[in-house]
């Protein structure tokens, strides 16, 4: 019999992404043996430490990657937002499910949407994007940086720590937890994370695992996400500045909304492209260039002077 050693985090949502991932593949293969191992991340041995102390970006995957390289597992399963640009030389990522929802939500116990919560207000978020735009549509609302796994954010919200929290979508109905959202926000609001709803399933490059994985791959959501990280790619951006980029496959054509701000939100800035799906790169490209030739460029070199001035 075949086994197929799948690697992830140890939260909640991604044993739950990893146990999506195995039903199809024994539902697919009923001859395979698929074995879950859990690898503890950098992200994951300092839950409450803010992502940008500890690493920004990669804070997720990189203990996963090096045991695929190290050929300990056979397949990694990620949260494509999670992601950096550029993967490590020898993996590959092969296949990419259909996208579950990518809108941010708002979560809370005594209101429910953005709209009635009074001002002062507590909103737990962790991202710097969520943090400028709610700031920017809301100036009168305390924004508290919260970490931890979506029940970690939870409990905190449950016993009064925070009024709300924004989250995303994709989680929570991953989680079977959809009934906790109150409001879905729209893009014009608070725009999503590049690659947010997305699962990233990686191997080592000419792995004959590839053909196993195969039918998983939704073209339309690869497209998107392809668009989105080339975006992200070209503006330089990450954990560490608060960027976001939607992009929705359509008939042949790919809209793409972006916006970056500073971190309050007192400066933001929004496009829309539209182009052709079959170069998605050049899309987010002309999406990155738009932004930083608005102002965009001056944000991002703010922010990186600002880091480089805290130090790590």
């Amino acid at each position: 019999m075949e086994t197929i050693r799948i690697g992830t985090r140890g939260s909640a949502l991604a044993r739950a992404q990893t146990a999506w991932v195995k039903r199809k593949l024994e539902e697919e293969s009923p001859e395979l043996e698929v074995k879950t191992i859990v690898i503890k991340t950098t992200g994951d041995r300092f839950p409450d430490t803010p992502a940008v102390a500890i690493g920004g970006k990669g804070i997720f995957v990189k203990e996963i990657e090096e045991a695929l390289l190290r050929d300990e597992i056979d397949l990694a399963i990620h949260s494509l937002k999670d992601l950096p640009a550029e993967t490590p030389a020898g993996l590959v990522i092969a296949t990419v499910p259909q996208r579950e929802d990518a809108r941010d939500v708002l979560v809370s116990l005594n209101y429910s949407s953005l709209t009635d919560l009074p001002s002062g207000a507590r909103i737990g978020t962790g991202s710097p994007r969520r943090k400028a735009q709610i700031l920017h549509h809301r100036k009168d609302l305390l924004v508290q940086p919260i970490r931890g796994n979506i029940d970690t954010r939870l409990k905190k919200l449950d016993r009064g720590d925070v009024d709300a929290l924004i989250l995303a979508a994709a989680g929570l109905k991953r989680m079977g937890l959809d009934q906790r959202i109150c409001e879905y926000l729209a893009p014009e609001i608070c725009l999503s994370a590049v690659a947010q709803g997305a699962l990233g399933l990686e191997i080592r490059d000419g792995d004959a695992i590839k053909d196993e994985i195969a039918f998983l791959h939704h073209l339309p959501t690869a497209l998107e996400i392809r668009a989105e990280r080339a975006f992200l790619e070209h503006m330089g951006g990450g954990c560490l500045i608060p960027v976001g980029a939607r992009a929705w496959l359509d008939e042949g054509k790919i809209r793409m909304m972006g916006v970056v701000a500073d971190i309050e939100g007192t400066k933001l800035l929004r496009a829309d492209v539209v182009g052709n799906a079959t170069e998605p790169e050049a899309l987010g490209k002309e999406l990155a260039e738009n932004l930083l030739g608005r102002g965009g460029k001056q944000i991002v070199a703010s922010k990186q002077r600002q880091t480089l001035q805290e130090g790590p």
